[in-house]
């Protein structure tokens, strides 16, 4: 064969491998609305970025005719690229090709590039759209799942992880997502779940559709598997470009610095008057995040679940900061299981990624409850605790109005090393609130009281002068400052510039054994 055969036969096979598993198969893909795996590559990196590894690859069983069956890169597209000029791997699952089905080879390819993001410090998104093992390929598709799960495993905390569920992802499949960072869904044509509507139906006679056992709705507002459920594949690709621009490429590098062009010494009025003159009216924190972040820009995560404790990303003259929030919107932005456990993992990643945290702090405790006690709301709210406590990146927090019970030594207290904590002047800092304390340490004089309710009411407005305010705390050193809120953004800003170079460590060890 001479020059030109040859450089013709590269040419044909580049052809062949950009069809998948057919012109027909990829018309059907775009009949569900879904995109193949290369269009989706190219709309998630920057325009022709792309370069593919292992394009020639096919797969290597012989059994049930499968010798006569073989396309070039097999079920999955993988290779790097840029998003913003950085860096990324990426592995994208090809439905036109034996439904994305995952065999020997198709596990290799994602092997391969989850060891070259590790080896490299470059973070790796999957783009996740798959019928599942290859029956075909029997046992050996089992254990080629388990050596994506051992690298999973291994990554996590190394490189940023992003999954994103952009077709069904069943049986074990769905562990691999679970083991990575952030997973994002799309609504109507992504579907996660063990074991199908069938499987339910005949061994719990439950009868539910596939959105309804595993959509991204229900992911995103029920059982919190999902992070994020997009509108659409468009949506769902954008906006994980938009969430790597706040993440570092890997455990030893700082995020990126971005020229945001927001005033870094910009107050802000409106705050002042944010907070209602009565206690038990509720406001929208995220009104206070957006007035203090660069631009007004939150891309929040779990948006749909947990909805009293707001998390997400925001930057702070242009440096990547991570928020969490109470918000008294929801159950007045209480603590429970859901809460403390969204906010843990969200921490945790946080501190990986040398990311620093921001947090806003309204809370009147632990959620109380039969329910909340029974599904272990000790061992969950354990986790937000132990996750604050190990952090060792810059943590800054602002108590706006309530901080009660344990919940304020949760919240990113000084006492668990918080670097700069400070307070409104509307702050309430106590064991509880006013009515409870009351009932509690004056329960004598209320019972030998003439009028108790007037008595009641007096004996409240002594604890508040005492404790609905933040100057006891202050006076202990257990707040550095108590500040305007107009104010807050420059001096978070301020604070933030100070303790950027901090060096803290935690004890030596294997790892910990924190209350999972």
């Amino acid at each position: 064969m001479d020059t030109k055969a040859k450089e013709a036969l590269l040419v044909k096979m580049r052809e062949e491998c950009l069809l998948g598993g057919g012109q027909d198969r990829i018309d059907a893909q775009h009949a569900k609305g879904k995109m193949t795996a290369r269009e989706r590559i190219n709309v998630l990196l920057d325009k022709g970025s792309f370069r593919e590894l292992d394009a020639f690859v096919t797969h290597r069983t012989h059994d049930f005719g499968m010798d006569k069956k073989k396309f070039l890169s097999d079920s999955v597209v993988t290779g790097w690229g840029t998003i913003e000029g950085r860096t990324v791997y990426v592995f994208s699952q090809d439905f036109t090709v034996f439904g994305g089905s995952l065999g020997e080879v198709h596990a290799e390819k994602i092997c391969k590039v989850m060891d070259l993001a590790v080896k490299n410090g470059v973070p790796v998104i999957g783009l996740n759209d798959s019928g599942g093992a290859r029956i075909q390929e029997g046992v050996v598709s089992l254990g080629a799942y388990a050596n994506i799960f051992l690298r999973n495993t291994l990554a996590s905390g190394v490189v940023p992880q992003i999954s994103a569920i952009l077709g069904p992802c069943a049986g074990g499949a769905v562990y691999s997502p679970a083991l990575t960072d952030f997973i994002f869904m799309v609504k109507k044509t992504s579907h996660m779940f063990i074991t199908g509507p069938d499987v339910v139906k005949t061994v719990t006679h439950e009868d539910v559709s596939m959105d309804d056992l595993g959509g991204a709705t229900v992911h995103a507002t029920k059982s919190g598997v999902a992070h994020f459920a997009c509108e659409d594949e468009q949506d769902c690709l954008e906006t994980i470009r938009q969430m790597m621009t706040f993440l570092p490429s890997n455990n030893m590098e700082d995020p990126p610095l971005m020229d945001t062009g927001d005033d870094p010494n910009r107050r802000d009025p409106r705050l002042e008057d944010i907070i209602p003159s009565d206690p038990r009216k509720a406001y929208d924190m995220h009104e206070v995040i957006h007035s203090v972040m660069d631009n007004g820009e939150f891309l929040e995560v779990h948006s749909g679940f947990a909805g009293n404790i707001l998390v997400g990303f925001a930057r702070l003259d242009g440096r990547s900061v991570g928020i969490v929030a109470n918000q008294p919107l929801v159950l007045a932005g209480v603590l429970d299981i859901n809460a403390s456990v969204k906010a843990a993992r969200f921490v945790r990643f946080c501190d990986a990624f040398n990311i620093p945290i921001i947090t806003f702090e309204d809370v009147p405790g632990f959620m109380p409850g039969v329910d909340q006690e029974h599904g272990g709301i000790i061992n969950h709210g354990a986790k937000l605790l132990y996750a604050f406590c190990e952090a060792t990146v810059p943590k800054l927090t602002v108590i706006t109005r309530k901080a009660y019970g344990g919940a304020y030594d949760v919240m990113s207290s000084k006492h668990i090393r918080g670097d700069y904590n400070v307070a409104w002047p509307t702050a309430e800092i106590a064991v509880m609130g006013p009515e409870g304390a009351v009932n509690i340490i004056f329960r004598k004089e209320l019972q030998e009281a003439a009028d108790p309710i007037a008595k009641r009411a007096e004996l409240i407005e002594v604890y508040k002068d005492k404790f609905a305010n933040p100057f006891v705390a202050a006076s202990w050193g257990y707040l550095d400052d108590v500040i305007d809120p107009a104010d807050t953004r420059p001096r978070l800003i301020e604070a933030l510039k100070v303790v950027q170079n901090k060096r803290d460590s935690n004890p030596p060890r294997k790892h910990s054994t924190m209350p999972l």
